[in-house]
């Protein structure tokens, strides 16, 4: 375990654009962590927990200690009749547990197929697709508090789980190092294809009775198909949330615009489809200069080839202006810009 500095992070984050770190260090257990903060108080220094790099922009230097968590094992540690928990390290490649839950016919992450990133920072970030969500499997999590240097352990409701958000993002920010994560499957799968695309492509193959092996195929297809590979042109996804808004905004959209899709979330609010305000704006497959949003998708910015941070953080800008001076809706982003 060796800090190194000035070190580059261009192929650490998956927009790949060239900053450099002050420090940095690679770190593969809770041990380590440990030790780590018993040599040095990162509680006062600036800090930044990296995984597979793929929700977040740089855009300058990083004036701190990056710490690349490569924790790596996947187990079962809990099972009855019913379902099984399976715990995962924080530096497992997300896709990777996937695979091995559907492997063994393990049900509940299967439509969060292909997300790229890491085990550890599914749970900061929540993540969801196709009719998924991480918290509805979450069981618990493990880790290390920066101040005390002390394991500790947080449940789904000590997590405070909502849409892309969770108590990593805001209180523990920077102050909490995950080490692994356990997450509770089923043994008896409940098929979940409430995503038109992924029914329609059921459909296309002629599958009528679909196994989790068939939804993972099938949304991997279609990840595929919709979004550009960050080996091949830099991206992190969807860099903005999906707005929510309230019915009264939604009936004052509907006047104008009457094919604006909305799904709801509780009584009083509805999410709507920010790739579709962004498109409507007129950004779908922009260019500008070495940045622009992906052809098939808006919400996709990506970089063509030597962008900086702040030519991809400028153009979300002018998008987000785009969206609310027309619509009057403020789109948030997904990917944490620093």
């Amino acid at each position: 375990m060796k800090i190194k500095n000035q070190y580059s992070l261009k192929n650490l984050t998956t927009f790949g654009n060239n900053v450099y770190t002050k420090e940095f260090i690679e770190i593969s257990s809770t041990g380590e962590i440990q030790e780590l903060i018993a040599d040095r108080p990162l509680f006062k220094s600036r800090i930044f927990v990296l995984g597979g790099g793929s929700n977040v922009l740089f855009t300058k230097d990083f004036d701190g200690l990056i710490i690349n968590n490569l924790i790596h094992e996947i187990k079962i540690v809990e099972e009855d009749n019913e379902s099984c928990v399976v715990e995962a390290g924080a530096g497992v490649k997300w896709d990777d547990l996937v695979q091995f839950c559907v492997e063994r016919n393990l049900g509940g992450i299967e439509n969060l197929s292909a997300i790229p990133g890491t085990v550890g920072a599914a749970p900061i970030q929540n993540i969801g697709a196709y009719g998924q969500e991480l918290k509805e499997t979450f069981y618990e999590l493990k880790g290390v508090d920066i101040k005390m240097g002390e394991r500790a352990v947080f449940n789904k409701s000590e997590c405070k789980f909502s849409y892309r958000d969770s108590v990593f993002k805001n209180e523990l920010r920077n102050k909490f190092i995950i080490a692994s994560v356990k997450l509770k499957l089923s043994k008896n799968p409940i098929i979940n294809f409430s995503y038109k695309p992924v029914r329609e492509e059921l459909q296309r193959r002629n599958i009528n009775r679909p196994t989790i092996k068939d939804i993972r195929e099938i949304i991997i297809f279609i990840r595929i198909s919709k979004l550009p590979d960050p080996k091949n042109l830099g991206n992190a996804g969807s860099f903005f949330k999906n707005p929510i808004i309230t019915k009264d905004k939604l009936e004052e959209l509907i006047k104008s615009y009457r094919n604006l899709k909305h799904f709801p979330v509780n009584e009083n609010s509805v999410k709507i489809p920010a790739a579709w305000l962004i498109e409507e704006c007129g950004w779908k497959g922009k260019r500008i200069g070495n940045v622009g949003t992906y052809e098939k998708q808006p919400l996709v910015l990506v970089n063509y080839g030597g962008a900086s941070g702040k030519e991809i953080l400028d153009l979300s800008i002018k998008i987000r202006n785009s969206v609310q001076s027309e619509f009057g809706v403020v789109l948030e982003n997904e990917v944490l810009v620093l």
